[in-house]
């Protein structure tokens, strides 16, 4: 029997061959105060993520270590790349949902529903039609830690879809607290992490999954239960195993549900996501620290591999 390292904790035999028994858990980056929001730029071998309460969007490569890539950032939180390559951000202290362009100016995507601001934009995705989805709970509104306290004026948490015209629907709107989302790599699915225990211990701290049909979502029912902490940030592999963050680490399902392993990590995982010159490092945003591993599988995003290019 292979003896892999501390850090990988098998459920389930599958897990074996989605990790290796020589990787390492590598501390890339530390000091932050609550980082968030990875994401990977192939074509320019960075990683960009948010540490929200310092309001930066920080950036980190092999070759140049750690540096700043934006300050005042406006509490962002969760990134993603349109299929331009263009990064996408939430920002809890406007409250909106961003574009950044080529020149580096900012392009307001969503800022309002029916005539009143958004709660707090927390994550987001972009279809290949180019649609942007994203979730709109209330953290960034409950103290000034992550942005300022405020009442919310939105009667819901709710799930948005911003179609590439730029109309802005409400796709699920019965979540306490939804926070992150992905696609299947087919895009006939998405999952939508439940993250209402972080203030409410009677809210079971599950992943979604919903059927996409064109603009529409039909609830698919709960996906899994993370069994340590909440879920948040959530990114699946090319094989349509799902990665979500947990308070222990990593935690990997297979497409049924089926708890496949973990990657324990020191510190309580916000978020992660797929990346490295192969497309085979998992990058894991935790608490103080941002960590890479080795997995033996490339993410489901496009940009992993550096397939797209941006201006």
């Amino acid at each position: 029997m292979i003896t892999l390292p501390p850090h990988l904790q098998v459920h389930d035999p599958r897990f074996a061959a989605l990790v290796h028994p020589m990787s390492k858990l590598e501390r890339i980056a530390e000091g932050f105060t609550w980082t968030e929001g990875p994401v990977w730029f192939g074509d320019r071998d960075c990683l960009l993520f948010s540490d929200i309460p310092s309001r930066r969007i920080l950036r980190w490569s092999e070759a140049d270590g750690l540096s700043v890539y934006r300050n005042d950032s406006g509490f962002n939180n969760g990134n993603t790349r349109d299929r331009q390559g263009r990064l996408i951000g939430c920002r809890h202290g406007p409250r909106d949902v961003v574009r950044t362009e080529y020149d580096g100016t900012l392009t307001v995507l969503a800022r309002t529903w029916q005539g009143k601001r958004l709660n707090s934009p927390n994550d987001v995705v972009v279809s290949s039609d180019g649609a942007v989805w994203f979730t709109d709970p209330t953290y960034g509104i409950l103290s000034n830690f992550e942005g300022f306290r405020t009442p919310p004026e939105q009667p819901a948490r709710n799930v948005y879809r911003l179609s590439s015209e730029g109309d802005l629907s409400v796709v699920a709107g019965d979540f306490v607290q939804p926070n992150g989302l992905c696609f299947s790599p087919d895009e006939t699915r998405l999952y939508i992490a439940e993250s209402g225990s972080s203030h409410d211990d009677d809210v079971p701290a599950v992943i979604r999954v919903f059927d996409v049909t064109g603009n529409r979502l039909e609830d698919g029912g709960v996906f899994a239960t993370i069994d340590d902490g909440l879920p948040d940030g959530l990114r699946c592999d090319m094989q349509g195993n799902l990665w979500s963050s947990a308070r222990d680490g990593v935690h990997c399902f297979d497409p049924q549900g089926v708890l496949l392993g973990k990657i324990l990590v020191p510190e309580t995982v916000s978020n992660l996501c797929f990346g490295g010159a192969d497309g085979q490092r998992l990058f894991i945003t935790a608490t103080t620290g941002v960590y890479r591993t080795f997995v033996d599988v490339m993410g489901a995003e496009p940009w992993t591999r550096g397939r797209l290019c941006a201006g």
